[in-house]
């Protein structure tokens, strides 16, 4: 592992126009540590709390001192801030409540988004900026599987074995104990998300509410049971609430994603972690993590994963497609040993398998350590139109409207007032070919939040603070 992961912390919104004081940082992460004291953790780096608060470092270091003094964390040279005590491991439950589908055919099987024109400006598109993607790398590694002998000799129903070496040993590097054997290579990350739950014969889910509307799309496809968890990112996740659902309606899994959540940006904080991962036993309740944002988080820090803390019965999904190219639909899932059999038949039933030049060059890109420098780059050209859209934010919309800080990835939530009309804001700014995305699919049932998705990293600076501008005129108006 490069470094240890560090604690994940949810902040309230500051009152608008304002920034959060030392006082209030040092009394939030106090509570989040009392709560749960997770052993292995540090407190995030000051640059990166610095950088999702938009707050000097001299405050966050005035906040961590006071901690250190009261005793809650400790100092290591050279590796950051530790919290003092431990707590006992939690396991996690499998999904085999669910039923997966049967069979004994396991061995054999071993062998939106349309680009924003360029006359529009979509404010919430999740997209990254095709400047900011490493076409030309890209191009090299393609050049180099058209080359390789592998590409006529047959298909991967799993997937391009060194491939799933490579992903293997990056999970490695995080934390995850990661086989080859038990990554399956998916067609993007909604493959993955269809494969597991075509899997499960007339399970019942539990989700984030709002969560992924493609994932609620293919939950009613499948005419899965859905049962909506609310979440609300400007407060902690309601854990009594959660339970008490769960106990209702038993839920055989609960599928969520824990880094900057589509469509709210939100991040788990390591607290609310701990108590999934014993809702997860106290209800036999299988997890499925969709971390498809945590390559994006700033400064090439990284959160300790549900898999990672909670094993193998976590099944782990990610993808590649959303931080190198869209049209590169490459994801995985990494699954316990005795899921793999049906994960693949219900894969091949549906595809056969992926495209062995896509895998190939994707394993091209990984192994010759373009990734990683791509990350960084992008990581980088993140923060900054992070930091803009933050900085427009508090200077144009209206002392009503409040917005999520998530630190990285490329979008943010924005709530506005109930008594404000979306669809009227909508309507003056489509007058201007400027747009918001409305979409209740991704809701279980009837919205518990009155906002959308606000995202900066497609838009250029120029276009975004247009835009940005506009919707504040539209919300005041």
């Amino acid at each position: 592992m490069k470094n240890q992961p560090y604690l994940r912390i949810k902040f309230k919104a500051p009152q608008p126009g304002k920034k959060h004081t030392c006082p209030e940082i040092v009394q939030n992460i106090k509570e989040q540590i009392l709560r749960h004291r997770l052993s292995g953790l540090r407190l995030p780096p000051i640059r990166f709390l610095a950088h999702q608060l938009n707050v000097s470092k001299t405050t966050i270091q005035k906040a961590y001192d006071e901690l250190i003094s009261q005793g809650l964390v400790e100092s290591k040279p050279r590796l950051g801030l530790y919290i003092t005590p431990a707590q006992k491991e939690v396991q996690i439950p499998s999904v085999t409540k669910a039923a997966f589908l049967a069979t004994d055919q396991g061995p054999a099987y071993l062998n939106y988004h349309a680009p924003p024109s360029p006359k529009t400006i979509n404010l919430s598109s999740d997209l990254i900026n095709p400047d900011l993607l490493p076409l030309q790398k890209i191009s090299q590694c393609f050049r180099a599987a058209l080359a390789n002998p592998d590409l006529t000799s047959k298909y991967y129903v799993q997937g391009y074995p060194p491939l799933r070496k490579e992903i293997a040993e990056r999970l490695q590097k995080y934390g995850i104990n990661a086989h080859p054997d038990n990554i399956v290579i998916t067609i993007g990350s909604q493959q993955a998300i269809s494969i597991i739950f075509r899997s499960l014969t007339g399970a019942t889910i539990a989700t984030e509410n709002p969560t992924y509307y493609a994932a609620q799309r293919l939950f009613k496809i499948n005419k899965n049971k859905i049962i909506g968890l609310p979440l609300d990112p400007f407060q902690e996740i309601q854990m009594d609430l959660w339970a008490e659902l769960i106990q209702k309606y038993q839920p055989q899994a609960l599928y969520l994603i824990p880094n900057f959540q589509n469509p709210t940006g939100h991040s788990y904080s390591s607290s609310e972690l701990q108590q999934i991962l014993l809702l997860s036993k106290k209800f036999n309740l299988g997890l499925i993590e969709d971390d498809w944002g945590s390559d994006m988080l700033s400064f090439s820090e990284f959160k300790p994963s549900l898999r990672a803390i909670g094993g193998e019965n976590v099944f782990y999904l990610n993808t590649f497609t959303s931080k190198l190219l869209p049209s590169l639909r490459i994801g995985y899932v990494l699954a316990s040993t005795k899921n793999i059999p049906s994960l693949l038949y219900t894969k091949s039933a549906s595809c056969l398998a992926a495209s062995s030049i896509d895998e190939i060059a994707l394993y091209e890109f990984l192994y010759r350590g373009y990734y990683d420098a791509h990350l960084t780059k992008l990581q980088q050209a993140l923060d900054k139109r992070y930091k803009f859209c933050l900085k427009i934010l508090r200077e144009r919309m209206p002392a009503n409207i409040k917005w999520t800080l998530p630190g990285g990835g490329p979008m943010l939530w924005l709530e506005v007032p109930r008594h404000i009309s979306l669809e009227k804001v909508s309507s003056k700014l489509q007058k201007q070919n400027i747009y918001i995305d409305l979409n209740q699919e991704c809701f279980a049932g009837p919205p518990n939040l009155h906002g959308f998705p606000i995202g900066y990293a497609y838009n250029s600076l120029e276009n975004l603070q247009k835009g940005l501008e506009a919707l504040a005129l539209a919300l005041t108006n």
